[in-house]
């Protein structure tokens, strides 16, 4: 049996991570039946390609390398957040982003698309990688998730309010090869998903375009929000408040329900959530529960002898 978790942001929680894979390797016995880490995904800012969520900051070539080489070394692929929406032509030939593409091109590590356009750049010129579809595209019916796996994706994000509708999951093919958002905190159904992520896209773009320009001054993230996402009340739920979301998918429902049925792909998000967020989260999923106080030390533990706990 295999419960594979993607894990969030292999740059900002490279630490986290880092500590966290090596934890499952080592204390096996806090852990549920097959847990493994399938990916870390997200990008190292700044980068013009990135979507979903809102990623800032700077990452020199030196801490890229280390990041793949420490990750890809315990055998843990790294994803690439590539799903930005509004990407035009003349974002392709990005000098950053095909240098991330171009370290990490060893056969291990994937990207994730949502861009047609991205997507055959990347066929093309990239090959070694695996391609994973992405949740941003919105496939919320049947028919097109459907679709979209019979197209030659390694791996299909499902529309997370397809989450819990089990008469839709059980006809789906490939179901090992499809991946369930679990812990979701955006409103189910929300209307504004999709221009919530064009946002996000552009503010992207604008947000690379100004730090080129002026690397040391602050950037206006309002002129790239018009729809005011940033203040979005959801964004901000924890693990705690979002167990009554009707997109919900629990640690019981997973090994209860969803492995039984063949699917074994499971993601957690969380690139902007704080460390505390993503520690709770991910012993909620993959932690025994009765082993989750004493698994929670441990990890705390580890990372205060490591510097990775900063006490202020």
């Amino acid at each position: 049996m295999k419960v594979r978790f993607h894990l969030p942001d292999f740059s900002g929680s490279f630490k986290l991570n880092l500590l966290f894979a090596d934890m499952v390797k080592q204390q096996p016995e806090y852990f549920r039946d097959g847990v493994e880490i399938a990916s870390i995904y997200g990008v190292f800012p700044p980068c013009l390609w990135n979507g979903g969520r809102s990623q800032g900051g700077n990452t020199d070539k030196s801490y890229i390398k280390t990041v793949i080489k420490q990750f890809n070394d315990r055998g843990i692929p790294l994803r690439f957040t590539f799903t930005n929406l509004m990407l035009e032509k003349k974002h392709l030939s990005d000098e950053r982003c095909n240098m991330m593409l171009n370290l990490a091109n060893n056969g291990m590590n994937e990207v994730i698309v949502a861009s047609e356009l991205l997507e055959e750049y990347i066929r093309r010129y990239y090959p070694n990688y695996k391609i994973t579809s992405s949740t941003c595209k919105r496939l919320d019916s049947a028919d097109a998730l459907i679709e979209e796996l019979g197209k030659d994706y390694n791996v299909v994000v499902a529309d997370y309010d397809l989450n819990n509708k089990f008469d839709i999951l059980e006809k789906l093919p490939r179901k090992k090869d499809v991946e369930l958002l679990v812990n979701a905190c955006c409103q189910p159904r929300c209307p504004m998903r999709i221009q919530h992520y064009k946002d996000i896209g552009q503010a992207q773009i604008d947000f690379c375009a100004h730090i080129k320009r002026f690397p040391n001054a602050p950037f206006d993230i309002e002129k790239s929000d018009p729809n005011n996402f940033r203040n979005c009340p959801y964004s901000k739920r924890n693990i705690y408040a979002i167990r009554d979301l009707e997109t919900h998918i629990s640690p019981q429902s997973i090994w209860e329900k969803y492995v039984p049925m063949g699917f074994e792909q499971f993601k957690i998000e969380g690139r902007t959530a704080s460390m505390l967020n993503k520690i709770e989260t991910y012993l909620y999923y993959m932690a025994k529960p009765e082993c989750r106080d004493e698994a929670r030390y441990y990890l705390l533990s580890v990372m205060e002898e490591s510097g990775a706990l900063i006490y202020t």
